[in-house]
């Protein structure tokens, strides 16, 4: 039994009718039969009752139908993932993550291109801003998602969001008062990201603590925006971070108190090199 057999045969099955079918599959009538009647010699079953007027299916043809469908459905299937593999549409989409995005938006997406690329293994790297570029740089990143600024003339850059910053104090800590926020947190021990890990955020907490009239004293640097709140949470001191944050740690025993009369934010960014031609990082950056 060959392919060739199960393909005339379905077709003679949907049509009911050899001339139509010989028609459809561009071969003379005679040939078919002979084909049709080859492959029920070899199955040792009648698959079509015939007569002048009209075909039929026997029961064992309609049984028969079902299951070739079924293997040419599984052909249609293997070609697909054939073709996903000869496009680069499986292997691996490298994404570097900056710990205060917010990762459960990230999951969520990760799962959706699941669904649409089984194939693909995505690895996940969290990394500051300027490691980053870095890496997408030298193509050990195939996308980052990260905050501005992004100084390369390599790199393509699409906004996600802009996000405020908020004050962050220990829960038991209840400021409502904009005056009354920077008198108490001007007199606490700040908890913040190292200079050299993110220097963007640095020089944003600068800009916010010269317009509330004063300079933060960095007790505590850590590169981690997890382990800043549990500081926090623990009664080390206080922290100015992105406002989105809040989401993500709401379990943690901290107040997170807006800055509404200061203007300053970060902008949350996709980047990633336009020559990279990955189907499913062209996927994830729509997306995400």
């Amino acid at each position: 039994m060959e392919l060739r057999h199960l393909h005339y045969f379905r077709t003679v099955a949907t049509e009911l009718h050899f001339g139509r079918a010989a028609a459809r599959l561009f071969i003379a009538q005679p040939p078919l039969s002979r084909q049709i009647k080859e492959l029920e010699t070899e199955l040792g079953v009648l698959l079509f009752t015939r007569s002048n007027k009209r075909v039929a299916l026997t029961d064992a043809g309609r049984y028969f139908l079902k299951e070739v469908e079924a293997v040419f459905a599984r052909l249609e299937e293997s070609k697909n993932v054939v073709r996903q593999i000869h496009q680069a549409e499986s292997g691996e989409l490298k994404i570097g993550y900056i710990s205060s995005v917010y990762q459960s938006r990230l999951a969520d997406v990760l799962l959706d291109l699941r669904g649409i690329y089984p194939f693909i293994r995505t690895s996940l790297f969290e990394m500051p801003t300027v490691t980053q570029i870095q890496a997408l740089e030298q193509g050990r990143l195939d996308v980052g998602i990260l905050r501005a600024p992004v100084h390369s003339a390599q790199l393509h850059i699409q906004t996600l969001f802009f996000d405020p910053f908020m004050v962050v104090v220990p829960v038991t800590t209840k400021l409502v008062d904009p005056d009354e926020i920077a008198e108490y947190i001007k007199n606490r021990p700040f908890i913040f990201f190292n200079k050299s890990y993110a220097p963007h955020f640095n020089d944003k907490l600068l800009e916010i603590c010269e317009r509330m009239g004063f300079a933060p004293e960095i007790v505590h640097e850590v590169n981690n925006t997890h382990s800043i709140l549990q500081l926090v949470e623990a009664g080390l001191g206080v922290t100015i971070l992105p406002a989105s944050l809040q989401r993500q740690y709401h379990y943690l025993k901290v107040n997170f108190i807006p800055l509404n009369d200061i203007p300053v934010h970060t902008e949350v960014l996709l980047a990633y090199k336009e020559t990279n031609k990955n189907a499913a990082l062209r996927w994830f950056i729509e997306n995400f």
